[in-house]
């Protein structure tokens, strides 16, 4: 693919000025799941680390630059980070301020066993750098966010997440490519925009001008960037947030699609159900 490849080094202190806060979620034997709280800007220097373990981290807000030996990206809200064990790995800040993920870390031992059984391939290592936050993804983000502090609950939720991720990058999701200068220079900005404006009634227009780029090289620059087209962005991004909202809230369910931006209630319900395969009272009253 053109991309650098990582000699294997011992790994490098990070150098940004302040490091990533660290918060355990879940832990066992042979995985972990921890919160990461990154605070890196523009003026921080990139640094370079080795994953210990097989690593799958969903990011729930902010973007960043990722590099590794199987490619490089922008990761953004709802997107996976990949990574093999052993692998070195960068990433920057270049155009961004901070941001937050849940790292799923685990043992090889453990990840080639789940993955021989999720994949009709005999392949025991990702092979992209990270997988774009689809809509079919957004079921199992949510139940990331959401892990269970009963063990058992926690253990299935991983393992489910670990064949979701390995059937997905195994089969027939493409990752992004490697992301254009324009890219890395204006998508972490727009994403940013689009977070913000998330309840408003976005166009293309807002958000071509919002780039300063015509709309078509709009469409263009961010598919390149995000392997998605805005709306599914946008979608995907607003499925996301109101599915955690109907969980941890008692918030009535019209008044959760109208604050995440979907015009009414009856498209919202149909969008929620295609997407989680169940209807928002049903999501909700679920154990």
């Amino acid at each position: 693919m053109g991309f650098r490849t990582f000699k294997q080094r011992t790994p490098q202190p990070i150098v940004a000025n302040i490091p990533p806060r660290l918060r355990p979620v879940a832990r066992q034997t042979q995985w972990s799941l921890t919160e990461y709280v990154c605070s890196a800007g523009p003026h921080d220097r990139t640094f370079e680390e080795r994953h210990d373990r097989v690593s799958i981290a969903l990011v729930t807000s902010g973007t960043f630059r990722y590099r590794t030996d199987t490619g490089e990206g922008i990761l953004y809200p709802g997107a996976f980070l990949l990574g093999n064990a052993g692998s070195c790995y960068e990433c920057g800040h270049e155009h961004s301020h901070g941001d937050r993920c849940l790292a799923l870390h685990v043992d090889p031992e453990l990840f080639v066993e789940v993955a021989a059984g999720a994949s009709s391939s005999n392949r025991t290592q990702f092979r992209a750098a990270l997988l774009p936050a689809l809509s079919d993804f957004t079921a199992v983000s949510v139940s990331l966010l959401q892990v269970s502090s009963s063990l058992l609950a926690a253990e299935e939720t991983v393992f489910g997440l670990i064949r979701r991720i390995v059937g997905a990058a195994g089969t027939n999701h493409t990752p992004p490519r490697r992301p254009r200068p324009a890219a890395i220079r204006r998508m972490p900005r727009v994403l940013e925009y689009i977070d913000t404006n998330l309840a408003s009634d976005l166009s293309l227009t807002d958000l071509s001008g919002f780039a300063a780029m015509s709309k078509y090289h709009f469409l263009r620059t961010f598919k390149h960037a995000t392997g998605l087209t805005p709306h599914q962005y946008v979608l995907g991004r607003r499925m996301r947030r109101a599915a955690v909202a109907i969980r941890a809230s008692r918030i009535p369910i019209a008044r959760v699609a109208v604050d995440q931006g979907f015009g009414d209630l009856s498209t919202f319900n149909h969008a929620f159900r295609r997407v989680m395969g169940v209807t928002p009272r049903a999501f909700r009253s679920s154990p």
